[in-house]
């Protein structure tokens, strides 16, 4: 049994212990071999965003499930906090823009490695969050901004801006305390932050965090939420940018609740990522958070289709068609097996730090309301590593989307769960509510479980662990499973 694979590559992509939240993928092409760069914050301060240091993963083009971490690229000037980067290539010079002193110092750094490291940075005029697009004719244009939104073309030196082509508010601001009072605020479409400007059929794709001031009962959004990745489109790079839609959020699986209302089945957080077509296929970036905190941060990925109607109008996301038209898109699901699109090999070791739900518990709710289960991050450099859930409490329900059972339906489920109580775990199917096709009872101590499977599993499909016992307190800690 412990010979078994652990999976690699799923969602978060990086190892689990990894937390490179802020995502900015990019291809490049380096020496003969195309692969897509990932370059973010680096969550390793444990108790608040960031790091001291930048780090850069990247995979190749034709398998984002292998993912090689090629180690630290940039450390900050003065040991100052770095937030969210992004690196560029042009001629054969590849520009990072690193986010010094808590993004409020912009430096340019260069290296002829897109893997780095990057040096001889020095102070540019742009400010927080800086997202840059090297267009077709050589142009190099900059988008930033924290809660208002700055846009200009940048000079030959990539530092400085052309100070005429200079552009706010292209995306109208969010309602903060420290926002203008100017009549460029939005509650359906703030700008909050991660500017990353992006080209699609020609068009120019602005994304962003959206921070909206209106409910989504769609998604379960009842306050304010800045879970959102959004984008508008345009005809020029620093011109009147038209409303897009969202691309992702990273509350997990949407359910109808209890009362008829929707909800969500995991805690939000900030996003912030981007859009790249890699081997043909357009993927939108962003990270997720692990439950109780925004520091310990996760990289994300999901498919996403785009298209543009007959009249120019861009769509990301899921998308609706009718006649062969685009008509609509919202934001695709959020997924355990990112680029697995085939879902996870269900007779490999899947950690349940893959759930992209938890649900329910004592209290109901997202994580099992306020101060329940969460996803305990691990930071230990172990590419076999779990990360556990942890403060289960009775009627919690954990979700996977998706495992891959192939066509031989397996005979057993194994877990690594610590019952701290005694407790049923059912294993569900389709849905938090669907079919069970195995039990475990476990008495409080033990420390893993072996069902028999009631019922045949082939195929691709959803699968939810359900707790149940009679106490109110914390009932277990899930580790892994399998199918035998």
């Amino acid at each position: 049994m412990n010979k078994k694979e652990y999976i690699k590559g799923a969602n978060p992509y990086m190892p689990l212990w990894e937390h490179v939240p802020d995502g900015e993928p990019r291809v490049f092409e380096y020496n003969g071999e195309k692969r897509v760069y990932l370059y973010g914050s680096h969550d390793t301060l444990k108790t608040e965003y960031c790091g001291t240091d930048q780090v850069v993963w990247s995979a190749p083009v034709d398998d984002l499930t292998n993912w090689t971490c090629h180690g630290v690229c940039y450390t900050s000037t003065d040991g100052s906090i770095l937030y969210a980067p992004d690196v560029v290539q042009k001629g054969d010079t590849f520009y990072m823009y690193a986010a010094e002193a808590k993004g409020s110092r912009i430096m340019l750094a260069t290296s002829k490695n897109p893997a780095g490291p990057f040096t001889n940075p020095k102070l540019t005029e742009l400010a927080f969050d800086p997202g840059i697009l090297v267009d077709d004719d050589g142009k190099v244009y900059a988008f930033w901004g924290f809660c208002k939104q700055y846009c200009a073309e940048l000079n030959d030196d990539m530092c400085t801006i052309k100070k005429e082509t200079l552009r706010e508010n292209v995306v109208k601001h969010s309602i903060t305390p420290w926002s203008p009072d100017d009549g460029m605020d939005d509650e359906n479409d703030a700008f909050f932050e991660a500017s990353s400007p992006r080209k699609l059929f020609g068009k120019y794709v602005f994304i962003y965090s959206k921070r909206y001031y209106t409910h989504r009962p769609q998604y379960g959004v009842y306050e304010d939420c800045n879970g959102f990745l959004s984008y508008k489109y345009c005809d020029t790079p620093l011109g009147d940018y038209k409303m897009g839609g969202d691309i992702s959020f990273n509350g997990g699986e949407i359910l109808p609740g209890p009362d008829g209302k929707n909800q969500m089945s995991y805690r939000w957080g900030n996003n912030h990522g981007s859009l790249m077509e890699v081997n043909g296929q357009w993927y939108i970036f962003y990270h997720r958070q692990i439950g109780t905190d925004e520091y310990s941060r996760q990289a994300m990925l999901e498919p996403v289709d785009v298209a543009m109607d007959k009249n120019g109008r861009i769509f990301v996301g899921k998308i609706t068609y009718k006649d062969g038209e685009p008509v609509a898109s919202e934001p695709v699901e959020m997924t355990s097996q990112g680029a697995h699109i085939n879902g996870l090999d269900a007779r490999k070791w899947i950690s349940a730090g893959y759930a992209v739900h938890i649900y329910g518990g004592t209290k109901g709710g997202y994580n099992g309301g306020m101060g329940g289960a969460y996803i305990k991050p691990v930071y230990e450099k172990d590419d076999n590593i779990s990360s556990p859930i942890v403060d289960i409490t009775s009627n919690l329900t954990v979700g996977f989307r998706y495992l891959q059972f192939g066509a031989n339906t397996p005979k057993t489920a194994t877990a690594d769960i610590l019952a701290k109580e005694d407790l049923t775990v059912n294993v569900r199917v389709d849905d938090y509510k669907g079919k069970v096709i195995a039990s475990f009872n476990m008495k409080k101590g033990e420390k893993t479980a072996t069902a028999t499977l009631n019922s045949s599993m082939i195929g691709k499909r959803a699968v939810y662990f359900e707790f149940l016992s009679s106490s109110k307190e914390i009932i277990a800690e899930f580790d892994k499973f399998t199918f035998d």
